[in-house]
């Protein structure tokens, strides 16, 4: 089997050469030069093409959009910029009831994005005594305010002309009887089908046209709320509204856990796996039942499309409510997998105990190891603000063009002072494809730059702890006052190329997987997935093989990492050596390891999962539950919060869980290289792995 050329030893710490003298060839100080420049490159390109790409969505982008139509003259409702403003007026109303009618005909091709449609303040309400009026924006002859238009109610009917009150009988407009009530469904006025008698009796002794009363008219409006793309974007929506909770749930708050957590295993390392599997459970089961409180299976909290004040026997749902039960669904199964898989590992807890103590005492030693995370952590914060900001625009980008409708819908104009029926159609946001490319390469730009940032914060800590183990865990004029920092100094001389190199395999690899993920449901969809066993059997074998490939490429980076941090080779090269060590020490390897693994996993969900909890009850708030700050749903807050939560813990948990795989990996090479006696184990590992038994399994290796 190929082998490296010298031993480790001699090129990183203090080794005794062939006269019995000890040789100061300095912890971890040979000869490096840069490694894999042309990836180095690439990922600063990458940076240029991410912050170009954003620009086009901060100009192209307006993030009122994901919440708020657009009325009869192009403009977005809630716009302060508009022309008039319309500050304040969020709600979108279709003033004509006839239009909408027509539009949810089954085989019509009036669309409801032609139907006429106006911002206002509130839902207009139907009188019970007299017949209200819903006015366009008053220009031309009207000479009132917008302020003095919403205070009367959106209603100048006694001002118009004759020939203006002839086509507002029409229903041409300028202005639109209330004949129907209506509600506000995440701020558009929904139709309830049940007009005001008193009201229509007022529209048909004047003269007005017959007007159509069917359940059409509600469904049509509400079939246009809760199509995909509206959902959609209504998600994106409360990410922007929701920015006061990612900072708080999503930064501060796991910040905060995690170095607890890391002090406690500092100081409590004896009893923090017992704690962390006791917390991950009663977590788990809390966020869970929260998701059943807002799926309305627990309580009268479900989540309701309705904003603000509404008649009590009216009963409106959208997809949202939809997607929450599935989701409490899912999380019920995950909550019962995990639990009886943290039951099946409590009497391997101890073998996890023996492991981080190995890192406890490494945190110990090696200064400002502890604190160190918080440097890649405040990059990736400001990086994250940025790029949730960019997403935003990118999602609400596009152009507003008129709709080509071809159909009748004639219209008063106010300023041309007659019947228009040459543009009179609605508008629209028209998507280009290169939009869709845009906002993947800012989700792949996301997940490569996150990959790299905890890689480099891996690295860096990697190559603190060889410092000290090669330097036999003594306090050394070799080792420097503050190791941390002596290898964030190699590494960003030496090697950023390599690890640009090793996220960007994660990222790629990622990528293939989650487009293979979303070819599969489309598949499943079309219902053209195999039906034979065998086409069955390949199908999902493909999707586990696929998963495993992800699984060991991510192990063998995070190996790789640790040989850059001691060799400062190339990231091949590294991958290399750190795969021959593990095929070499495999079991050693995964029986000492895995258990520790399974711990830092759950101390990272049990993180994540705080996040997530603490989310609920932010979101559960009256700020987001009424008004314009009113979420949707907060499903995607909350899962933006736990991914934010798991990235945090990630860069803090890294500190043990590369102190455990730096020791281990330098233990297992020390061994090999003196004949299965590690001649530069510190103290504590030699304490930590007192079983003669055990230290004989891992020096000998498998036979």
């Amino acid at each position: 089997m190929w082998r490296m050329r010298g031993p480790l030893g001699a090129v990183i710490g203090r080794y005794p050469s062939s006269d019995g003298n000890t040789q100061m060839g300095g912890i971890i100080r040979h000869n490096r030069k840069c490694r894999d420049i042309v990836f180095l490159v690439i990922f600063i390109a990458f940076w240029v093409a991410m912050i170009v790409n954003s620009s086009f969505g901060f100009n192209q982008g307006n993030p009122l959009r994901l919440t708020y139509g657009l009325d009869y003259k192009g403009n977005v409702c809630g716009d302060k910029n508009a022309k008039p403003g319309l500050r304040q007026l969020e709600l979108r109303y279709w003033p004509n009831p006839n239009q909408v009618y027509q539009s949810g005909l089954k085989g019509s091709e009036f669309k409801l994005a032609n139907a006429r449609s106006i911002c206002l303040l509130d839902c207009p309400y139907a009188s019970e005594d007299q017949l209200n009026w819903v006015c366009d924006y008053p220009e031309g002859d009207i000479h009132l305010s917008m302020d003095e238009w919403i205070d009367r109610n959106y209603d100048y009917y006694e001002f118009l002309t004759p020939e203006m009150r002839n086509s507002s009988l029409q229903l041409q407009g300028p202005c639109y009887p209330v004949i129907f009530p209506s509600v506000n469904v995440y701020w558009s006025c929904q139709y309830i089908a049940r007009s005001s008698n008193i009201s229509l009796r007022h529209w048909q002794q004047m003269g007005g046209v017959n007007i159509n009363e069917d359940i059409i008219i509600d469904k049509t409006i509400h079939r246009s709320i809760n199509s995909r793309s509206s959902v959609l974007k209504r998600y994106m929506a409360d990410i922007g509204k929701a920015w006061p909770v990612l900072i708080v749930c999503g930064g501060f708050l796991p910040l905060f856990l995690s170095v607890i957590w890391l002090l406690m295993i500092r100081h409590f390392v004896a009893a923090m796996p017992w704690v962390t599997v006791a917390l991950f459970n009663v977590l788990i089961v809390s966020v869970t039942m929260f998701y059943y409180l807002k799926a309305g299976w627990i309580g009268n909290n479900a989540i309701s499309p309705i904003i603000g004040e509404h008649d009590q026997y009216v009963h409106i749902f959208g997809r949202e409510i939809h997607h929450i039960r599935a989701v409490a669904v899912l999380m019920t199964f995950i909550m019962i997998v995990a639990v009886l898989t943290s039951i099946a590992i409590v009497r391997r807890i101890l073998m996890a105990t023996s492991v981080l103590k190995v890192a406890a005492k490494v945190i110990g030693e090696v200064q400002a190891l502890i604190i160190f995370p918080i440097i890649p952590y405040t990059i990736l914060a400001i990086f994250y603000m940025f790029w949730f900001s960019a997403a935003l625009h990118l999602f609400s980008s596009g152009q507003v063009v008129q709709n080509d409708c071809n159909t009748n819908c004639c219209a008063y104009d106010l300023v041309s002072k007659r019947v228009n029926c040459d543009r009179c159609c609605g508008y629209s946001i028209h998507y280009t494809p290169h939009i869709g490319v845009a906002i993947l390469f800012h989700l792949f730009g996301c997940y490569w730059a996150t990959q790299f940032f905890i890689a480099c914060s891996s690295t860096v800590i990697a190559g603190s702890v060889a410092s000290y183990y090669w330097a036999r865990g003594e306090t050394s004029p070799e080792i420097p006052f503050l190791p941390v920092f002596s290898s964030m100094k190699r590494f960003m001389r030496y090697s950023l190329g390599s690890v640009a190199l090793g996220s960007l395999i994660v990222s790629f690899v990622e990528s293939i997987r989650f487009m293979l993920e979303s070819i599969r449901r489309k598949l499943k969809v079309s219902s053209t997935t195999p039906h034979s066993y065998i086409g069955k059997a390949a199908f999902h074998s493909s999707r586990f093989c696929f998963r495993c490939i992800e699984w060991t490429i991510k192990s063998v980076n995070r190996n790789a990492y640790i040989m850059i941090a001691i060799t400062g080779k190339s990231f091949c090269k590294a991958s290399a050596i750190a795969t021959e060590l593990i095929i070499n020490n495999i079991l050693r390897i995964g029986r000492v390891n895995v258990i520790g693994d399974v711990i830092l996993f759950l101390g990272k969900l049990c993180v994540s999962l705080s996040s997530a909890l603490f989310a609920f009850l932010m979101l559960d708030t009256h700020r987001y539950r009424s008004a314009h700050n009113k979420i949707s749903s907060p499903v995607f807050p909350v899962v933006v919060c736990w991914g934010l939560g798991y990235v945090v813990a990630t860069l803090f948990f890294a500190v043990v869980e590369m102190s455990i795989d730096t020791i281990i990996l330098s233990f297992c090479q020390d061994s090999e290289e003196h004949q299965g006696t590690a001649q530069y184990a510190p103290p504590l590992l030699i304490e930590t792995l007192n079983d003669q038994n055990e230290m004989q399994r891992l020096t000998q290796g498998p036979h």
